[in-house]
């Protein structure tokens, strides 16, 4: 299987990561991956969204992952982080 393309969320603006996961996608790539923790869970979904939606035709959902992850957190503890995984393929 080839190495898929991986777009990280973060605090950006939504329509940067569409344009990110929209050039992945022009430069031939056939499957893109978006990940995305915590808040910007909710910015990820919005992005695979808008890409299916507006942007290109024929991209579906090829699977959704999701997880907790247990990070460091600023007390010495664990602190427990959600996170995703959206893959879009033609």
């Amino acid at each position: 299987m080839a190495e898929e393309s991986t777009v990280y969320i973060g605090k950006k603006a939504t329509m940067n990561y569409v344009l990110a996961v929209v050039s992945q996608i022009n430069a031939g790539s056939d499957n893109v991956c978006i990940k995305a923790r915590g808040r910007a869970i909710s910015r990820a979904v919005d992005v695979a969204e808008i890409v299916r939606n507006r942007f290109v035709q024929g991209l579906a959902y090829r699977d959704v992952k999701i997880a907790t992850e247990s990070l460091p957190g600023h007390d010495g503890g664990n602190a427990n982080v959600s996170s995703i995984e959206i893959y879009l393929s033609k």
